[in-house]
């Protein structure tokens, strides 16, 4: 609806409606749906990367150790044991289906709520009227600046929710005391902190608890670690899952959950689907889904497949979404030339972008360092069934492909907001019966 008002009203005036316009909509929602989340406990997650992870990793712990918990996240959302995709294309929901979830929630019987809370949802006045009891952060790198104006308006955003955390007594922060940029987030007088990370380089501020992570082991079937002198052991791979588990441990803890317990649920815990997903085939080639669209995750990606100590690494790159950060493509391009022996790259949602100066712009980077050649170690291949094609055919028994961008995503978006059916687990395993 708003979007067709900006196309009728001068720019200025529509500036002035927006704020106005997404209080009212969060306040209706609200008001609409009972309040709900006044009768749960709700934790925010939120941060550049892992949050999805991290939401996800945070309610299984919980549902595992008794508790009642529900989940809105960019993959998944849950009420209880039910759980199933998100298919919106949004991080954080709208007010009134977000709304709409959380008394559903209720009505089931939860006493917890996961959000994952975007900096785009805070812009929009999303968490308006939610009552966050907790407030997670995973992380912070330079993400959505053309949307936000900057990193400093970025960073600031995603501070507003702690500040809304510091205003509840009793409220919970968690931190990543590794993150440069944590000191802006602990400056709100939350009540009750709980840090972690491998180097705590933050020490000036009071915690309730540091969580020290040691003596990581990584292996291809899982990962072991110690927060303290407490061992940890769960399924997900890679050790960017460490940090994410260990803000997960931090938030469980907070809500009172024993440690034994947290560790038996991260013994069983799963990823999200599309979350560095392996796929399991016959032919010897590890293959991995994964949603990495920026530039951190990417590169994380791209180190984690080494755990599996492949020949060769295949990655497939999609276009980071039309219209959105162009300036991260020659960086994702650069990325694949660093980690990849063989380069694929494709489209993923270029909406109304041409998808070929996409390409291009990610080849910029790719064919920097000039010892990439297009039909050898480099391909240009615009769809994105037919790159996989071309992984899996170029792959021998050994090698890795990496498939990133879309993770567990339904649909790809093109001109005119048109939308095709498409899934990149369910495409890899059609094409793999085919060989």
């Amino acid at each position: 609806m708003f979007s067709h008002l900006k196309k009728l009203i001068p720019q200025s005036l529509y500036r002035r409606l927006q704020l106005p316009y997404h209080f009212a909509l969060a306040f209706l929602g609200a008001l609409l749906y009972g309040f709900p989340s006044k009768r749960l406990t709700v934790i925010g997650v939120t941060g550049t990367k892992g949050k999805t992870t991290t939401s996800y990793l945070i309610y299984q712990l919980l549902q595992k150790s008794g508790y009642k918990a529900g989940l809105a996240s960019t993959v998944l959302f849950a009420i209880d044991c039910k759980e199933w995709l998100n298919e919106t294309k949004q991080t954080m929901l709208g007010r009134f289906a977000l709304q709409k979830l959380l008394r559903d929630m209720v009505r089931a019987g939860c006493t917890h709520a996961i959000i994952e809370t975007s900096s785009e949802g805070i812009l929009q006045y999303r968490h308006r009227f939610i009552d966050y009891d907790a407030a997670v952060l995973t992380n912070l790198t330079p993400e959505h600046l053309e949307r936000h104006g900057g990193f400093d308006n970025y960073r600031a955003a995603k501070v507003k929710l702690f500040k809304k955390v510091a205003k509840k007594k009793g409220g919970v922060g968690v931190y990543n005391l590794d993150d440069k940029n944590v000191e802006y987030f602990l400056q709100p007088r939350i009540s009750r902190k709980y840090g972690y990370g491998i180097q705590l380089l933050i020490t000036s501020y009071e915690l309730r608890m540091k969580c020290r992570i040691s003596n990581t082991k990584l292996s291809p079937k899982g990962t072991e670690f110690f927060i303290n002198d407490d061992r940890f052991e769960m399924p997900l791979i890679g050790e960017f899952n460490v940090m994410n588990a260990a803000a997960a441990i931090c938030a469980a803890i907070s809500q009172n959950v024993p440690i034994e317990r947290i560790k038996s649920a991260l013994r069983e815990a799963k990823a999200p689907p599309g979350r560095f997903e392996l796929i399991s085939n016959n032919r010897g080639i590890t293959i991995i889904v994964d949603y990495s669209y920026e530039t951190a995750s990417f590169e994380k990606a791209l180190q984690a497949i080494r755990i599996f100590n492949p020949s060769r690494v295949i990655a497939i790159i999609g276009g980071t979404g039309g219209g959105r950060d162009k300036w991260r493509r020659p960086i994702l391009g650069e990325l694949a030339d660093q980690y990849a022996d063989i380069a694929i790259v494709t489209t993923d949602d270029p909406y109304d972008e041409n998808p070929e100066a996409i390409i291009d712009e990610i080849l910029e980077g790719a064919k920097k360092r000039g010892d990439r050649v297009i039909g050898d170690n480099l391909f240009r291949i615009i769809d994105r069934r037919d790159a996989i094609k071309k992984a899996l055919v170029l792959a021998g028994r050994g090698d890795a492909i990496l498939l990133a961008g879309m993770g567990a995503e339904r649909s790809i978006t093109i001109a005119g907001g048109k939308t095709m059916p498409w899934n990149d687990r369910e495409v890899v395993e059609g094409e793999l019966q085919k060989l």
